[in-house]
Parts: C-alpha cells; sequence; structure tokens
C-alpha cells in the first residue's frame, strides 16, 4: 500500500472530464451536442447560473457585454507601450488585464454582484484587448465592434475592422465554446489557487494567463500549424508527395525525441472530443476553394501522423488533439498563429471566471498536502567543517 498523501479534491459543476471514454461535459451538456448549437453568450450564462438563459436573459447578458466591450485609455497605453518595445502578445495581454485595476477598486465587495461585474467586465474586455494588440502592432487604430455584435463576430470585426463572413462567425464560436472550460488545467488551477485567497478577479485572471503563456499548456496550436508547413515547405523542395513528406517528418521527429504537437495528449487515452466537434466546423467552414484545399492538405497530414504514431508506439494511442483542428480552424478563420493562444483566452476566460466565482463563494483555502522525499534527517556540519 502506498503512503503517498491523498490529494486535495475540489468539488466543481462546470466541467467533466473523462480521458479513457473521450468525453467533455460542460455544465452538463455533452460537448458535440452543446458547441456546434449554442452561442457562446448562452454557455457563459451556463457556467455562471447553471442552467441555460431563456430569451430575455440572453438578450439582457448581450447587451450587458456590449456595455462593458471598451479598450480603456490606461490600457490602451500599456498596449502601445508592449507594442513599441516588442512584446510578445500573451505579456502584452496579461499586462493590459491587470491595467483594469486602474479603473476601478482591485478588490470587489462580498457580494456575488460585485464578483459577477468584474467577471463580466474580464469576458467582455478581452477580445478589443488582443484586437488592440493586433491592430497597433499592425500601426492600425483599434476598431470598435458595434454593440448589436454577438460575442465572436465582435471579436473578428475588433481585429479586422470590417464585419466577418457567418461561416467564420460561427466556426469561432463552435471553437469558443468547446475551449471555454476543461476541468482542472493548469490556467484554471491557478486561478482557483488565487481566488481561493480571497484575492480579487483580476489577480486571478493575470495567473491564469501567466500559467496559460507557458507552450505546455496554451502554446500548442501554433507549433501544429508550424509542423503542418514545415511538411509542405519540404514537399515543394523535394517534389515528393506531401504523405511521403509527413511520414518522413514523423519518423525524424520521433526518432530525434521531439514532440509532435497536436497529436497526444495528458488525460484523453482516445481521441479529444473537442478535436471532433472543430474538425466538423473547419469542413463546414471550408466553402471556399483556398479553405477546402487547406483543409484537405491537413486531414492528409493527419491520417499519416497517425499511421506512422501507431506504428512507432504501438498501444500508446496518441491521437489529434485540440490543438490541431485549432490551429486548422483558426487557420481557416484569418487569424495569425501568434493570435491562437490569446484567442484561446478569449474564450477561456470565462471558465476562468466561472471557476473563480465558484471557488470565491463555495470553496476553501487551497493547499495541497507536499510529499517530502529528500533526506532526512541531516547533520548540522559548522562552516569550517564543510
Amino acid at each position: 500500500m502506498s503512503n503517498a498523501p491523498a490529494p486535495e479534491t475540489i468539488r466543481t459543476r462546470l466541467s467533466r472530464v473523462d480521458g479513457q471514454a473521450g468525453e467533455l461535459v460542460i455544465g452538463g451538456y455533452r460537448l458535440e451536442d452543446l458547441a456546434p448549437q449554442a452561442t457562446f453568450e448562452e454557455v457563459v450564462f451556463l457556467l455562471w447560473n447553471d442552467r441555460l438563459p431563456n430569451s430575455a436573459e440572453l438578450v439582457q447578458l448581450r447587451g450587458s457585454l456590449a456595455e462593458e466591450r471598451a479598450l480603456s485609455p490606461r490600457a490602451r497605453q500599456g498596449i502601445e507601450v508592449a507594442v513599441e518595445r516588442g512584446v510578445g502578445p500573451m505579456d502584452a495581454l496579461r499586462l493590459a488585464v491587470e491595467t483594469q485595476v486602474l479603473d476601478g477598486p482591485s478588490e470587489a465587495s462580498e457580494t456575488r454582484e460585485s464578483w459577477w461585474q468584474q467577471a463580466l467586465r474580464m469576458v467582455a474586455r478581452m477580445p478589443l484587448l488582443v484586437a488592440a494588440y493586433a491592430r497597433l502592432r499592425r500601426g492600425q487604430e483599434p476598431a470598435d465592434p458595434p454593440a448589436d455584435l454577438g460575442h465572436a463576430a465582435a471579436y473578428l470585426y475588433a481585429l479586422q475592422g470590417s464585419p466577418a463572413d457567418p461561416e467564420a462567425i460561427r466556426a469561432l464560436e463552435t471553437y469558443f465554446n468547446s475551449v471555454i472550460d476543461h476541468g482542472l488545467n493548469a490556467s484554471t488551477l491557478a486561478a482557483r489557487v488565487v481566488a481561493s485567497t480571497h484575492s480579487d478577479m483580476i489577480a486571478a485572471v493575470a495567473a491564469a494567463l501567466a500559467a496559460l503563456k507557458g507552450p505546455l499548456h496554451g502554446g500548442a496550436p501554433g507549433p501544429a500549424l508550424d509542423m503542418m508547413r514545415e511538411v509542405e515547405r519540404r514537399q515543394v523542395a523535394s517534389g515528393r508527395s506531401l504523405e511521403a513528406e509527413t511520414e518522413d517528418y514523423v519518423r525524424q521527429t520521433v526518432a530525434a525525441g521531439g514532440r509532435l504537437m497536436g497529436f497526444g495528449h495528458r488525460i484523453y487515452k482516445v481521441r479529444d472530443p473537442r478535436a471532433d466537434v472543430l474538425s466538423r466546423a473547419a469542413e463546414q467552414l471550408a466553402v471556399d476553394p483556398q479553405r477546402a484545399d487547406f483543409l484537405r492538405r491537413a486531414r492528409a497530414i493527419e491520417q499519416v501522423t497517425l499511421r506512422v504514431l501507431e506504428e512507432l508506439k504501438p498501444g500508446r494511442n496518441l491521437r489529434t488533439n485540440v490543438e490541431f483542428y485549432t490551429a486548422m480552424l483558426l487557420e481557416c478563420v484569418g487569424l495569425p498563429s501568434d493570435l491562437f493562444t490569446p484567442t484561446f483566452a478569449v474564450a477561456r476566460v470565462a471558465g476562468w471566471t466561472a471557476h473563480i466565482l465558484e471557488q470565491r463563494f463555495e470553496g476553501r483555502l487551497i493547499r495541497p498536502q507536499e510529499e517530502y522525499v529528500g533526506p532526512s534527517p541531516r547533520a548540522w556540519v559548522p562552516l569550517e567543517g564543510r
């Protein structure tokens, strides 16, 4: 029998991840049923209220988000400095989030309403912060989306400065719904730990962003697209088929001990259900020849990669994960790859805030029991005797 201490359990109603069955449940709903059909605002309401909204409640939430959708002068100033100094998008986003402290009291009162208002502000402003960074970096002025746009449409408008096509909006909304929450991942746990100390909403969201910056958590979609581009570059240079170049790339990467981003998952031992949802969303988005050809090539690379991985690592079940089809979908939507992780944050901040609210009002201080594995006891030796 192991003497290892039992880990502290965090109870949540927000999502359930079953890696053995390949299932993700959000607020009681199967991801496959919820993500392709719901609006993002409906899922946000579900996480915050433990039920789906009626028509009047949905209109009210959309209006409240639109009212809070503003780029403050201090946030803009921080982003301008970040762009001027060449700061990356995740660091710029964290800096911009932390400037929200200057727009009001950093600590909410003890009421749920006060904390909910901070959550609303975080969800509403995150897309504008990311989009302002992207546009200022291109030498463009930030764009204010019309108030009647939904969250996904407003984000694309803020990025592009013009309305996006309906297919891109629906694809992005499905993506937002698919990644809005996913159990106690690193960034969500970071947010809950900070919230459990009774710190404030902004501090907890900033902690989540700091965790998300790490490539083992939020940075995989970009490298997944880089893999595809590298395979295509080799194909152009060699004149061989895409399939042959993919097989060589996979074999070389595995032999060198490298990682194939977009394949395999710490939790899922079968196919990541989010990958299935995003694969279908990408297919519906690929209505024009250019997107359709891109998706065809992505699927060819995916199939060869899965076949070679099964040969080289039999029994490991290294299946396609959410990062692979995130990269393909966001590329088709038209986002640059270095905005993939910030775009993930635009969606996941709703899940973070739901966890923060749950932890703040229903949880207790998170203090896991450690297991000491160092030598003991040690005899003290004076400095002259060492």
